[in-house]
C-alpha cells in the first residue's frame, strides 16, 4: 500500500512537511518487510513516531542531568557519580550500556558507538551485528551510517521482520509490539494516540 505525507503526519505526529521528507524512505522499508496492511502500517507508525521523537531523533541523545541519571538509571549512578557523568553523553552512554548487548568494558567506548540508532533505536553491538547482516551495511565499521534516513528507516522495516511484528498487527496486539520495541511500555499512552490516528487516516477504526 502507498504511504503519503498525510498518512504518515498522523501516525508519527510529525508535521507535514518533515513527513514528506520521510515518505520515500519509510515506503521502501514498508515494501521490503511486507509492512503492508493498514494495521500494520498503523502500528509500524506510531511506534516510530515515539521511538524517533516524532521523527526528529535518530540517534539516542543521552544528555542527562545529574537528577535525570538517579531517576532514569538508578542502578548505574549514585550521587556522586550522577554529579561527574552529568550532561556527558558519551560518558553515559558507555557506563549503562558496558558490558552487555555484546559491548565490551565502560573503556571500550562501545556504549557510546553502538547507543540506539535508527527509527526503531538499535542498540548495542550484538544487535549492529545482526542489522549489519540484514542490511548489508558496514555498520560494525560506520554504525553512524543508521543516522541516514534511508538506512534509519530500513533498520526500523529490518528490526520489524526479525522480530516477526506483524504477526501481531495483524492479531492487533497492540501492546505486545511495544514490548518488543521498547522492552517496556514506556510512551505507551501516546503509542496508542498515535496508533489510534493512524488508523483513523487510513479509514480502519
Amino acid at each position: 500500500m502507498n504511504l503519503t505525507p498525510q498518512i504518515i503526519s498522523a501516525g508519527c505526529g510529525a508535521p507535514l512537511p518533515r513527513s514528506a521528507q520521510w515518505t520515500q524512505p519509510l515506503q521502501a522499508a514498508c515494501d521490503k518487510y511486507s509492512i503492508n496492511t493498514p494495521l500494520r502500517v498503523a502500528a509500524f507508525l506510531a511506534q516510530i513516531g515515539v521511538e524517533s521523537a516524532r521523527l526528529t531523533a535518530v540517534a539516542e541523545n543521552l544528555n542527562y542531568s545529574s537528577e535525570g541519571l538517579l531517576s532514569t538509571f538508578p542502578n548505574y549512578f549514585d550521587e556522586q557519580s550522577a554529579r561527574q557523568y552529568a550532561n556527558k553523553p558519551p560518558m553515559i552512554a558507555n557506563r549503562v550500556y558496558a558490558s552487555r548487548m555484546g559491548n565490551g568494558d565502560e573503556a571500550s567506548g562501545d556504549g557510546w558507538k553502538y547507543r540506539g540508532r535508527g527509527c526503531i533505536q538499535v542498540t548495542g553491538r550484538d544487535a549492529y551485528v545482526l542489522c549489519e547482516m540484514g542490511l548489508e551495511l558496514d555498520l560494525l565499521n560506520h554504525p553512524e551510517l543508521l543516522e541516514q534516513p534511508a538506512n534509519a528507516a530500513m533498520s526500523a522495516g529490518w528490526f520489524w521482520g526479525n522480530s516477526n511484528l506483524s504477526a501481531l498487527a495483524d492479531a492487533a496486539n497492540f501492546q505486545q509490539i511495544t514490548w518488543a520495541i521498547n522492552g517496556g511500555l514506556n510512551g505507551y499512552s501516546q503509542r496508542l494516540a498515535l496508533y489510534g490516528a493512524a488508523k483513523k487516516s487510513l479509514g480502519i477504526a
